[in-house]
């Protein structure tokens, strides 16, 4: 005999500790889905695990919390593999820490995240910047986080410290900018991207030509243009779209090294990325939601410093062309660049000069919802497309899968309720991030997460966080295999 409870919709007195005494979960009755197929069925988690996943599961013998999903779906949770907790970027800080930002996640249907970790000191070895995030992130963490390794220079000694990184520690990607401080010349690149695929770690790269937008940015500002429409004025669609041209070349050139393109914020380096893959090149390619529901008349606005990020916001005609590429295939995640700062404040450096804002979004929290609600329920993709896109493929990707983005036996509990019939307005006070604002305030939501499980620990629960701080734990990633 057992003492099964049963919680349905509202999950107040599971909230209130039982499930902390329970040795197993049932998660009965709803409808599951993977990046193949939806189906009815139960879900049996077992010491953070999943046990089980049939149309009907008994639990006589077991003693569990039983939650009714009923007319919820149940998804593998989400994977973000682009965010930037706690980074400095010169001009300032971002306002989320690896806790504001992991509980953010959470709250949204994220259950692990790949953080693009920022630059160090001039010169530093590889290891410099992971033991600072690590420290960053331990004791912080409320869901599982990995680091995508950065690169500043090339010489023999960090060339030669690539294998360690990805044998050893597990970080089994690395960051190149063609912009920013610690720009990378072509030299480097190749020399990058030829060592990383023989160690076996898939190169991911901002691609933008530091260049031009050097010549373009001096110049709008020697004509007293500093308001924020300036800055995507100096960083026109073509400044990316060459670079990602230029990587997809040079990544044939090094023996077809493989190549994440993050953030891409337009169709014609879409194009480009699509002549490579019909070539039977290994590329694959990132966007974020700011690209496919905000364009650059945002830069109008009063409030137009809360959307200067980089690449920046394009024409509204580009963010078709992406949800082009997310209908078709040619685009294989979503992620977010959550880079946040306070409008309040930070942001107000660039009020006289958007050269002197800082560049960055929050949005960890708003991918799930957002892309469920303007995708699915919009009938742009299908669910499977959705698990697809939100995790299966960033954990095919960067070494994780099958224990995160698989519904597999024996894979990590982690998982994410949606309720598809309920409707909410995002509004950042809903929210749970560490920013003033959300830059998709009053977008109506049709479908939200009701629940979060990240290694079978309810972490966020009808609105609200119910993890702790330090129960994230570290991934150790395998070695890049396409």
């Amino acid at each position: 005999m057992n003492n099964n409870t049963t919680y349905q919709t509202d999950y107040s007195e599971l909230l209130a500790g039982q499930e902390g005494s329970a040795q197993a979960l049932l998660i009965r009755h709803g409808q599951v889905g993977d990046h193949q197929s939806v189906r009815t069925a139960d879900i049996l988690i077992q010491n953070g695990k999943i046990a089980q996943v049939a149309a009907q599961i008994s639990v006589q013998d077991i003693d569990c919390v039983v939650i009714d999903a009923t007319d919820k779906l149940v998804l593998p949770g989400g994977i973000d593999v682009h965010t930037h907790f706690n980074i400095d970027v010169g001009l300032a800080r971002s306002c989320d820490d690896f806790y504001t930002g992991t509980r953010a996640a959470a709250c949204g249907g994220t259950t692990s995240i790949i953080d693009h970790m920022g630059f160090g000191p001039a010169g530093c070895s590889l290891f410099h910047q992971l033991e600072v995030y690590k420290g960053y992130a331990q004791d912080k963490a409320a869901i599982d986080y990995s680091f995508h390794g950065v690169i500043q220079h090339i010489d023999d000694e960090i060339l030669s410290q690539m294998q360690a990184m990805v044998s050893d520690q597990g970080i089994a990607s690395f960051k190149l900018y063609l912009t920013y401080q610690h720009k990378l010349d072509d030299d480097a690149v190749y020399k990058a991207l030829s060592q990383l695929k023989k160690v076996g770690a898939l190169t991911t790269v901002h691609p933008e030509n530091d260049a031009t937008i050097t010549i373009k940015r001096a110049q709008l500002l020697s004509e007293g243009k500093t308001e924020p429409k300036y800055h995507a004025q100096s960083r026109p669609l073509e400044c990316e779209a060459e670079a990602v041209a230029r990587m997809i070349n040079l990544a044939k050139l090094a023996d077809d090294a493989p190549l994440y393109i993050v953030h891409l914020s337009n169709g014609l380096g879409l194009d480009y990325a699509r002549m490579a893959r019909a070539n039977q090149q290994a590329v694959w390619v990132e966007t974020c939601l700011q690209y496919l529901l905000l364009d650059d008349n945002y830069y109008d606005r009063e409030d137009g410093l809360k959307f200067i990020l980089s690449p920046p916001l394009r024409p509204e005609a580009e963010k078709e062309k992406l949800w082009q590429g997310l209908i078709d295939g040619s685009i294989d995640t979503v992620a977010t660049d959550h880079c946040a700062f306070t409008y309040a404040e930070q942001k107000q450096l660039g009020a006289d000069n958007f050269a002197q804002c800082p560049n960055g979004l929050p949005g960890v929290e708003t991918r799930m919802p957002l892309l469920f609600s303007e995708g699915v329920m919009k009938g742009r993709i299908d669910i499977p497309r959705f698990v697809e896109l939100t995790s299966y493929q960033p954990a095919k990707l960067f070494g994780l899968y099958p224990k995160k983005g698989s519904l597999e036996v024996g894979a990590d509990a982690d998982l994410v309720l949606f309720d598809s019939n309920e409707k909410q307005t995002i509004t950042h006070d809903l929210l749970h991030d560490n920013s003033d604002y959300t830059p998709f305030e009053g977008i109506s939501c049709t479908g939200w997460p009701v629940m979060t499980l990240c290694r079978g620990a309810v972490v966020a629960c009808n609105g609200k966080f119910t993890g702790q701080a330090g129960f994230g734990r570290f991934m150790h990633r395998k070695p890049f295999s396409a």
